[in-house]
This record gives structure tokens, C-alpha cells and sequence, in this order.
């Protein structure tokens, strides 16, 4: 990602199946619980294919009309003015960075939108630095945000603002608050892109590219593959749904719960997510057990309990008296996947409840508040026991809290206060082995929360399991080690591993770092050269291949590293910067010069590029210019002893 992921989508899908689903506490169970068998033929079968949503709203133009129309078939789209919930008008859609000194002003230029970054002089009226990107993709059914992707020859990236349409509200986007602002750089990689949309064509040696992506969440991501449904109707088989299932195609009204739920917990279940071994997020599929292809930890906190994560519905509704004591509890006991939630009548959820909750008669509730308190309310218990709430993770927003309780506590972001951490708890998997627990804990850290002892945790539980990690290169243990830069326990590793059996490009380019932080590139160059010939589209590990070619004085062969990566991306910031520095040593000044301003622009902090760009000016003859960008430098790191000296050895202005 790695970045903190978008993380604001419902998710469901059309019905493919010919009867219209209903709502009930008790789902039928009619399909075997066994992992690896599935009477649904398009489950585990590798030759069912998905035929894209055109195919399914041939037969099913109803449901398809009325699901377009919901968050889930909203969720990502092209970046027009129709698609667009924000306010455009200038007293809104200004946001400023005070961390970074960034200020982001969103604008239509015709029918394109586009984002400016640029950055004000001490006079606060000068523009020093102006970057204009083109948007792309909105990505959010506006009921809660709009956040911004932009690709460049097929590599997706995240934008850095979002619009907040619950308080209408241009604002850093989530993750990118605090100091955190990657500006245009955070990769959109498959974990984020399958949830938040239908499953796009990604190609798997890379990051972030992708061959095409689809345009919202779509019916095969509920139902499974289609292709054995569609071949089926074509060739005139016809089944009778309202006597027994169609087994060509899943249908999720018949699934037990705890399948049901596995549907929805693909995405709505989002917290810290480990893939099991030879699996990718592109491998579940409705009708299986989540457990096969991943499992989900939540953080578990005391005294948090009214705080959630925004995307983590199935955590909080299994956490509810309702769930543990019925059994029965699933996500379309109250939800229609089908019909938006802005048109579906609010007695539609009432219903539901009084399913299972009615008291003397079908239209009196079973409820203990006093009437008039009721009375208030209109007898509504969403309003009092599922009751909108902050998320911690995306600000300037509430959602419905699926914690369904008698007393709720005091809701939003801010609410309780978390006295201590208790550990990572999986909610698709009650028996996570040691090295899954193990990998929850670095992945959390990493991501998440950079906090001391959740190395230690994440070795206490590899430790257990050592002979497993020692068949898998003990990667984890090398991302542990990489974590805590701790180089030395890297490279008395390595030098049991050749290169070539490496099958893991993180763990490839993890022992390269190893050997190059500590003044050994000879040594991490074969380990850069796996990573990136396992992964070639990984245009991070390119740049890094380059970089020690360079350090190895191999001039020639890092150019030509860079010049990939500038024909994959041309708006690389460090391939260009790299490039002027290439340039440099082969003496093509023009070219150089040409490189190094546009990596700059593309990232205007960068301390190495503001240097060459300092040495250039310098070989030109400009000390002025020279010391300028020195000095830009030397804002950016007041300890760095080679600007030092060389601003020594320009002298006084």
C-alpha cells in the first residue's frame, strides 16, 4: 500500500440468481461448511471466469438499475463533474498542509479535474514551487467522501486530498495527516483496489499498474464468476430457483450465516489483513470460508470500546449481544445489497429488528425505555442502539455503529480513552497459526502504528513456529530484523541464501538493503537485481537497483535501470532525479540539467536533488544560484555536514 488504505466502502452485489433475495434472522443452510468444497460449482472450479456486470444486466436489468444507484455500485468511477459531490467554490476547496508547507487547491479546467500544489515564499506572496496533476478516478459514492486517484501509464497513485461530504469539507485525505503527506507518490495496490472496486486486470509483478480497472463494485464480486452461469442461460438451461438452488452461480441468500458473512467480511472487515501462503487478494471468492485466503486481526484496546474503525462493520456487529447469543445474525438480515440505503424505507430496518425483537403484538417492540423517550424517536432502535458514530481512521465522518447494545457509550473519535493495548484479535479465524499472528504484528506495525514492543510480540510468536520460517527463507524474521535496522542479523542470514532461490522480491530486496546500509554494495547488488527480476514493474525496487548500480560506479547499467523506470513512469521523481545525476557523470550537462529541474519539481524537498542541483550551477559558473540551492537544502537538514562544507567553500555572498 505502505500507506494507510482507503477504507469508506459498503460492499454487496447484484443477484444474478432469478428470485429476489429475502431478509431474515434464520438463513437457510444448504451448502456443506468444508473448506476446499462447495456445492456452488463456480466457487472452487479455476474454470469459471468472470464476464463483467454488461453480461449479468442483460437478464437482470431491474436489479442492475436499482444496485447502480447504491454506495457499493457508486464506489469508483471517472473523475467528472456528475461523479464529483464536492464544492468547488473558493471559500471551500483550499486545503493547506501546515506541516509540509503545501497548499492543494482543486479545479475543473473544461471537463477535467485537476489538483495544484504549490508553495508560497516568506513574503507569502511569491509561488516557489507549483505542481498541477490530472485526476483520474474518484473513487467513494459521495454518501460519506471523494478521494482522488490519478494514473500515469497505468500506475495508480492516491491524490493527497479528499472531499468530506458529510461536513461538505476539503481536507488532507486520511493517512496523509500529521507530517504524513505523501503528496502524489502513495501507491494504489491491489489490496486497496479490490474492495473498492470490482477486480481489476493487475499486473502481478508490480506494485501499483494496472492493464484496466473497472468502474464500481460489480455482481460477480457477491456471486462469484459468472461465466457457467451465462454459458447455462444461453444454452436454454433454465432452473426453477423458486424449488431449489441454481448451483451454476452463488447465491448469498442461500449460504449459512457464517458464509454470508465471509462475503461481507472480504471488505468490511478491513483492519490488519495477512494473506496465507501463495495467495492473493484476487483468490477469494463468495462461497468460501474467508479463512482460506486471509485472515483479518482488529487491535484491541481497553478502554476503547466505542471506537471504530470505519470499514469494520462485521467486527462490531460480532461483537453484539444480537450476533453471539442468536447465531443467525448477518449482514442482509437488514440489508438489501441491491437498493441504496438513501431509498430504502427506514421501516425496512425496523422490521428487522422486530423479527426477532417484538413484544405483545407484531407492532409494539419489545423495549423497556420509556415511552415517551420512544415517543422522541418515533420507536426507531437504530437511532438508540446502533447509533452514528466517529471513525478513528477517517476523520470528518460518522457511520452507523454496528456494536448493536442496550446502552451505547459515548460515540465519535474522541470518545473513552485508551488506557492500553491488549493485542491483534482475528475475526475471520479463530485459530491463526504462530507465523500468521507473527506477521499480523509486523504488518501493524508497519503500517499502522509504529509502537514500541510490537516487534518483540511479532518474534515472541515466530520464535515458535522456527522451523516452519526456516522453509519460507525466514523472511518474516528478515522483515523483523529490517524493521529494527538490524542489518547484521540481515546479512548472517544471507549468507546462507543465494540469490536465485529467492521467490519473495520484499525479502530479495530486504537483504540488498542489509548489505547496502552497511557500505557493501558489491554484495547487494545480486539481492537488488532478484527484486526486481521477480518483480520488474516494482518501480521503487528499480530506483533502488539503479541507486547501487551508481554506487558501484556502473554508470552505464544505471541509466539504463533509470530509463526503465522513466518509460514506465515518466513522472518518477527519483528516476528523474537519478537520471540528472547520471547525466552528470556522463558529462551531458543540457540533459542533466533537464532531469534534475523536473525531479525537483516533482518533489521539491528532495535533498539530493537540490544538492546536484547546487553542484551543477556550480560547475556553471553561478555561485548565486549555487548557494541557493544549498540553502534550500540545509532548511530541510540543518545537520547534514557535506552542505556545510560546501557552503564553506563558497564564501560570503
Amino acid at each position: 500500500m505502505q500507506a494507510r488504505r482507503l477504507r469508506f466502502l459498503l460492499i454487496s452485489c447484484v443477484a444474478l440468481a432469478l428470485c429476489t433475495p429475502l431478509f431474515f434472522c434464520n438463513a437457510p443452510k444448504t451448502e456443506t461448511e468444508t473448506a476446499g468444497a462447495s456445492p456452488w460449482r463456480n466457487v472452487y472450479d479455476t474454470a469459471a471466469k468472470y464476464v463483467g456486470m454488461t453480461a449479468c444486466r442483460g437478464c437482470h436489468e431491474d436489479i442492475y438499475q436499482s444496485f447502480i444507484q447504491t454506495g457499493m455500485g457508486q464506489s469508483f468511477g471517472l473523475a467528472t463533474r456528475e461523479k464529483s459531490a464536492a464544492d468547488f467554490s473558493p471559500e471551500h476547496a483550499l486545503v493547506y498542509d501546515k506541516d509540509l508547507d503545501f497548499y492543494y487547491k482543486p479545479f475543473w479546467q473544461g471537463d477535467s479535474l485537476f489538483f495544484m500544489e504549490y508553495r508560497l515564499g516568506a513574503d507569502g506572496k511569491d509561488t516557489v514551487h507549483k505542481l498541477v496533476q490530472r485526476i483520474d478516478y474518484i473513487i467513494g459514492s459521495g454518501q460519506h467522501t471523494n478521494s482522488h486517484i490519478f494514473q500515469t501509464d497505468g500506475y495508480f497513485y492516491q491524490a493527497p486530498i479528499t472531499f468530506y461530504t458529510q461536513k461538505k469539507q476539503w481536507d488532507l485525505a486520511p493517512g496523509f495527516e500529521q507530517g504524513a503527506n505523501s503528496r502524489f507518490s502513495r501507491l494504489i495496490q491491489s489490496e486497496c483496489m479490490t474492495c473498492h472496486n470490482g477486480y481489476p486486470d493487475f499486473v502481478q509483478n508490480s506494485q501499483n499498474k494496472f492493464l484496466s480497472v473497472k468502474l464500481g463494485i460489480d455482481c460477480e464480486r457477491c456471486h462469484g464468476p459468472g461465466s457457467f452461469h451465462v454459458s447455462e442461460k444461453q444454452a436454454g438451461k433454465i432452473v426453477d430457483t423458486s424449488k431449489g438452488p441454481d448451483y451454476s452461480i452463488v447465491n448469498p441468500r442461500r449460504l449459512s450465516t457464517e458464509l454470508q458473512n465471509n462475503v461481507c467480511m472480504r471488505c468490511h472487515l478491513q483492519g490488519i489483513t495477512v494473506l496465507k501462503e501463495d495467495k492473493t487478494f484476487f483468490d477469494f471468492r463468495p462461497g468460501m470460508h474467508l479463512s482460506e485466503v486471509m485472515t483479518t486481526f482488529m487491535p484491541e484496546y481497553k478502554g476503547a470500546e466505542d471506537k471504530m474503525i470505519m470499514a469494520s462493520h462485521v467486527e462490531r456487529m460480532k461483537k453484539s449481544p444480537c450476533y453471539l447469543v442468536s447465531g443467525k445474525l448477518s449482514c442482509i438480515t437488514c440489508h438489501d445489497p441491491h437498493v441504496s440505503v438513501k431509498f430504502t424505507p427506514r421501516s425496512h430496518f425496523l422490521n428487522a429488528c422486530q423479527k426477532c425483537h417484538s413484544g405483545a403484538s407484531p407492532k409494539e417492540p419489545h423495549c423497556t425505555e420509556n415511552r415517551m423517550v420512544r415517543a422522541k424517536v418515533k420507536d426507531d432502535c437504530v437511532t438508540c442502539h446502533m447509533p452514528q458514530n466517529g471513525s478513528i481512521d477517517i476523520p470528518h465522518v460518522a457511520v452507523t455503529d454496528h456494536f448493536i447494545r442496550k446502552r451505547p457509550g459515548p460515540q465519535g473519535a474522541g470518545a473513552g480513552k485508551i488506557e492500553a493495548f491488549l493485542g491483534l484479535k482475528s475475526f475471520n479465524n479463530d485459530a491463526p497459526d504462530d507465523i500468521t499472528i507473527g506477521r499480523a504484528y509486523l504488518e501493524f506495525y508497519e503500517r499502522y502504528n509504529g509502537g514500541p514492543g510490537l516487534i518483540d510480540s511479532a518474534l515472541l510468536y515466530l520464535n515458535k513456529n522456527r522451523a516452519g520460517e526456516k522453509t519460507l527463507h525466514n523472511r518474516d524474521f528478515i522483515r523483523a530484523w529490517f524493521l529494527k535496522n538490524e542489518f547484521g542479523n540481515i546479512i548472517q542470514e544471507a549468507a546462507n541464501l543465494k540469490p536465485e532461490a529467492l521467490t519473495d522480491a520484499w525479502t530479495a530486496y530486504r537483504i540488498g538493503e542489509a548489505y547496502y546500509q552497511t557500505s557493501q554494495a558489491d554484495k547487494a547488488l545480486p539481492y537488488y537485481n532478484r527484486a526486481v527480476a521477480i518483480w520488474p514493474y516494482a518501480l521503487d525496487f528499480q530506483n533502488k537497483y539503479g541507486g547501487c548500480l551508481l554506487a558501484l560506479r556502473r554508470v552505464p547499467e544505471a541509466e539504463k535501470v533509470f530509463a526503465f523506470v522513466l518509460k514506465e513512469n515518466p513522472k518518477n521523481a527519483l528516476a528523474n532525479a537519478n537520471m540528472g545525476f547520471v547525466q552528470m557523470q556522463l558529462s551531458n550537462r543540457p540533459a542533466a540539467f533537464d532531469y534534475l529541474t523536473r525531479g525537483l519539481q516533482l518533489n521539491p524537498d528532495h535533498e539530493q536533488t537540490l544538492i546536484n542541483l547546487a553542484i551543477w550551477y556550480h560547475g556553471a559558473g553561478d555561485f548565486a544560484n549555487a548557494r541557493k540551492y544549498l540553502l534550500r537544502a540545509q532548511k530541510k537538514n540543518q545537520d547534514n555536514a557535506q552542505i556545510k562544507a560546501m557552503l564553506e567553500d563558497l564564501g560570503t555572498p
